[in-house]
């Protein structure tokens, strides 16, 4: 396979997708690597797609996507190990064309997107492992694969094989993962009827709600759990850091099993029949853990260059963002007739600098070391709230005002009166 490629992509899945679809588009000879027996075939579960992300790669992606649900709802609780406080946000707006956020099955939808760059012209070949980036020098002049003359050359090598990125580590690019920046997610899918779905979640036959999770049910870690719709079934799963982990010794899998019998969620999954499992690593080290991103020959999109919001729980949206400003860049540079050198290829951070991908993870750098560092924002203060709100709503013939103490003093007993000031300003500053 020695070969000469303007460009090649490494990895099939939201970021290599979007960078190889469009680079194709424009014409450039590109080739897209992926290990797995298709695209897809390592993500059975579901995921949350931004529709705005998408539009700007594929702008009638709504014509044939194999799409869920869109999402009409969004809801947030916080729990402790019996109740739980939520707020919900629900709106007719998000029932209104075109749709804003759906759910998908990513087995089904990377299928498709791949199809979709295999028709735009870049040559896909699955199955096969790219074992190392050929170097002249400092420069990346293209991959060693594990086929017989697996040598493919290319004037720009696009690294969007996810957040081991194990080829950006063997070349000096991306450091060890440490484990205080990678979460480890687990989900399950649990299958039931369209009609049970829509009666358990009051929606209609196309919409979707979302509701996201924090509290006790991660027993101290640092992490979420997360329940959505599909059409015929709901996925549900949470995930910590990797390094609490470590330090619980505990499984994702233990910690999952037991988030589904909290009471407030064992209803919603009643008589499901859970079909998939799956569990993988999401890099959630923010703003502070982006490694280097681009140089001689190379760009990283996706999770290989950290790119995930923790705080919003966006990934897919900023892992396509990454794939199309990458592809942007290339496609700038060929028609400039520049060479693809580290010093042109800072085109790609300055664009990303200047969209809200860098912005919002620029603006929440400091969450990390916060939320690592004060486990309270996980136990104690979901507790109190959900302590708060059974007093205020049970009716004993205690005032409320005399209610309002005991809250007061459980506040300030738990934490102290500095302490309660300290943890605001800590979260003031996280999200300034």
């Amino acid at each position: 396979m020695d070969e000469k490629f303007d460009a090649i992509v490494v990895g099939a899945g939201p970021s290599g997708n979007s960078a190889a679809y469009l680079l194709a588009k424009a014409g450039l000879k590109v080739l897209q690597i992926e290990r797995g027996e298709y695209p897809g075939s390592k993500n059975v579960q579901g995921a949350i797609l931004y529709s705005d992300a998408l539009e700007r790669v594929i702008p009638d992606f709504r014509e044939d996507a194999p799409l869920e649900r869109h999402i009409v709802e969004q809801q947030m609780w916080v729990l402790d190990d019996e109740s739980y406080v939520g707020n919900t946000y629900r709106s007719a707006e998000f029932n209104k064309e075109p749709y804003n956020r759906y759910t998908i099955i990513r087995a089904q939808f990377d299928k498709w997107f791949s199809k979709k760059v295999q028709d735009a012209g870049a040559l896909l070949i699955c199955e096969t492992t790219v074992s190392d980036l050929l170097m002249d020098g400092n420069r990346v002049i293209g991959i060693q694969v594990d086929r017989e003359g697996g040598a493919v050359y290319a004037d720009i090598v696009i690294l969007a094989d996810g957040v081991n990125s194990l080829l950006a580590k063997k070349a000096g690019f991306h450091p060890e993962l440490d484990p205080k920046d990678v979460a480890l997610a687990v989900k399950e899918i649990h299958f039931l009827p369209q009609e049970t779905v829509q009666e358990r979640f009051n929606i209609g036959e196309d919409e979707g709600v979302v509701i996201e999770m924090v509290g006790k049910i991660t027993q101290g870690m640092m992490g979420t759990g997360f329940l959505y719709t599909n059409k015929e079934s709901i996925t549900i799963g949470v995930g910590c850091m990797l390094s609490d982990f470590k330090k619980q010794k505990t499984t994702p899998y233990a910690l999952l099993e037991q988030m589904k019998t909290h009471p407030a969620i064992k209803p919603i999954i009643a008589g499901g029949e859970m079909k998939e499992y799956t569990a993988h690593l999401i890099p959630e080290g923010g703003y502070k853990a982006i490694p280097k991103i681009c140089g001689d020959g190379w760009l990283m999109v996706g999770d290989a260059a950290m790119f995930v919001n923790a705080v919003h729980r966006e990934g897919s949206n900023l892992a396509m963002t990454s794939g199309r400003l990458a592809a942007e860049t290339v496609i700038a540079l060929k028609e400039a007739g520049k060479e693809m050198t580290a010093a042109n290829l800072a085109l790609y951070r300055e664009k990303l600098d200047d969209s809200f991908l860098m912005k919002d993870l620029k603006k929440y750098k400091n969450m990390p070391e916060i939320l690592h560092s004060n486990p309270q924002f996980f136990t104690t203060y979901p507790e109190l709230v959900n302590r708060a709100a059974h007093s205020m709503l049970t009716v004993d013939g205690v005032d409320k005002k005399s209610k309002e103490r005991e809250i007061r003093g459980n506040f300030v007993g738990k934490r102290s009166l500095f302490g309660l000031m300290g943890d605001a300003f800590k979260l003031w500053r996280a999200f300034e």
